[in-house]
Formats: structure tokens, C-alpha cells, sequence
């Protein structure tokens, strides 16, 4: 005998994005002009969230090695090393 199937349920719809909320902390806390916080990605603003708020910061023990950091910064190097940087 076969079994009948029954037909699945659409999955639940997320929320709706907070807006309100997120332009409150963008403008009126981190106080970002107005093309910075539309330049920014859901991550990054959650990461502005997590580190204003002291949440989602690393230990010690996860902390990028200040070796690792010389390293990254030699692979990607600014145009001009910062110590060559003036205000003309």
C-alpha cells in the first residue's frame, strides 16, 4: 500500500527587518551620516550592535595575535604606509 502524502506547509517568513530600530542606533547612537549607514551591510550593522553594546567581542585566547595583524597588514598593505601619511 502506498501511503498518502500530504502537501507541506510553507515554511514560516522571518520577521520583518527592524528598521526603525536599526536607523535609531545608526544615527541617533554610532551617529552615522547618512550615506555611511545605507552603505552598510545586515552584518556590519550587527556588528556595530554587538560591539557598542560589549556583546560579541572576542576573549583574549580568540584575539587576532598582534604576529597575525603584521601579517595581514603586510598582504594587504595601505596605498601609503601611515607614517607617510600628512594633512596636506
Amino acid at each position: 500500500m502506498k501511503a498518502e502524502s500530504r502537501p507541506r506547509a510553507a515554511p514560516p517568513s522571518p520577521p520583518p527587518f527592524p528598521w526603525r530600530e536599526a536607523m535609531a542606533f545608526g544615527f541617533g547612537v554610532l551617529r552615522l551620516p547618512s550615506d555611511a549607514f545605507w552603505a552598510m551591510t545586515p552584518r556590519e550593522l550587527v556588528s556595530a550592535v554587538q560591539g557598542a553594546s560589549g556583546r560579541g567581542l572576542l576573549s583574549p585566547d580568540e584575539a587576532l595575535a598582534r604576529s597575525a595583524l603584521d601579517e595581514l597588514m603586510r598582504a594587504f598593505p595601505d596605498e601609503r604606509p601611515l607614517h607617510e601619511v600628512t594633512d596636506d
